[in-house]
C-alpha cells in the first residue's frame, strides 16, 4: 500500500519490513501533455544528493522522483541479512503515483533494477532507462579470484571516492578515508556480500526481457565499475546505447552534469517526442 503525504512523499512497505521512501523533488512546469515522471535510484551506500545537478538540468516537463533505498548512507544495515534488493526497487517503481516512465539508475542499483524490469516484462513498467557505472559480466568465466580480492580489499576506496565527490576540498584525504572506513564497516560483510553477490549474477539477466530503450553512460577512467561493464551490457541489450565520458570517473551525473544530462535528454527526446530541449539521441551499440 502506498499513502501520498503533502509534500509529495510516497512510503511503501518494502520486504522485511524496511520501507522505501519515495520523494518528489521537483514537480514539471505546466506543459501541453503529461508530464514525464523520471525516477531516480542511487547507489550502495549512496544518497539522493547525487542527483542535485540533474534536477537543475531536467527538461521544465520532467517531474523527477527518487528512491531513499534502505543501502542509502543514512540506511538500515539489517537490510542485507535477508532482502532481495530487486524487491526494493519494485516497491520504489509502485511508490511513483501513475508509474515511472523512466528510472535513472546508479551503480551497485543498476542490477537490481535491471532485475526488477526484466521480472516485470515488456509494457509493464517504464518505457526508458538510463544506467550510470554499472557492474555487468556477461559470462560467468568472466569471473576471477583477482575479482573477489580487488573488491573486498578495495572496497572502501569506492566509497571514498563517493566522499570526494560529495564534499571536494572540504575535508582532506585524511579524514575522508577515515569516513570511507567507518562507512563500510557500517556496511559490514553481509553488504558487501549484497554488492559482490549482484555483481557475479549479472550474467544471467534475462536481457532479451528488457525491450526498453537503455542508455549505458560509463566514465573512461572509473576503477570501480569498469567501462568494458558498461560497454558488454550495451551490447547485449535489445535496445542498449553506450556513451563513454572521458576524463570522468564513477560519477558521471556529478562529474560531468551537463553532457550526464544531454545524454539523458537525448535519449528522452526520441521516447517522448514534443518533451523540449535536448540532444541527438544517443548511439546504438551493435551486438
Amino acid at each position: 500500500m502506498s499513502a501520498q503525504g503533502s509534500q509529495g512523499k510516497n512510503a511503501t512497505a518494502g520486504p522485511g519490513g524496511h520501507g522505501v521512501a519515495v520523494v518528489r523533488r521537483r514537480r514539471a512546469a505546466r506543459a501541453a501533455g503529461p508530464p514525464v515522471r523520471a525516477l531516480l535510484l542511487h547507489g550502495l551506500a549512496g544518497s539522493t544528493s547525487v542527483w542535485r545537478a540533474y534536477d537543475r538540468l531536467a527538461p521544465d516537463s520532467v517531474e523527477i522522483w527518487e528512491a531513499v533505498l534502505p543501502w542509502g548512507a543514512e540506511g538500515d544495515p539489517g537490510w542485507s541479512l535477508r532482502d532481495d534488493p530487486a524487491d526494493h526497487v519494485e516497491h520504489a517503481l509502485d511508490g511513483v503515483p501513475g508509474g515511472a516512465d523512466v528510472i535513472v539508475v546508479h551503480s551497485f542499483t543498476a542490477g537490481p533494477a535491471l532485475e526488477a524490469l526484466a521480472r516485470r516484462g515488456p509494457g509493464r513498467g517504464p518505457r526508458a532507462a538510463v544506467v550510470a557505472a554499472p557492474f555487468h559480466r556477461r559470462s560467468p568465466d568472466d569471473f576471477t579470484w583477482d575479482d573477489a580480492l580487488y573488491y573486498l580489499g578495495g572496497f572502501h576506496r569506492i566509497l571514498e571516492e563517493g566522499l570526494r565527490i560529495g564534499a571536494g576540498d572540504r575535508i582532506s584525504p585524511e579524514l575522508r578515508s577515515a569516513m570511507a572506513l567507518r562507512v563500510r564497516d557500517r556496511i559490514g560483510p553481509y553488504g558487501w556480500q549484497q554488492f559482490f553477490g549482484a555483481y557475479l549474477r549479472s550474467p544471467w539477466l534475462d536481457v532479451d526481457t528488457l525491450r526498453l530503450p537503455v542508455l549505458v553512460v560509463a566514465g573512461a577512467d572509473d576503477f570501480a565499475a569498469p567501462p568494458d561493464d558498461a560497454r558488454a551490457l550495451a551490447a547485449a541489450l535489445p535496445d542498449g546505447r553506450f556513451q563513454l565520458f572521458g576524463d570522468c570517473g564513477h560519477f558521471a551525473m556529478a562529474e560531468q552534469p551537463q553532457r550526464f544530462a544531454d545524454a539523458v535528454h537525448g535519449l528522452l527526446s526520441e521516447v517522448f517526442p514534443g518533451l523540449g530541449h535536448g540532444t541527438a539521441p544517443p548511439a546504438r551499440v551493435a551486438s
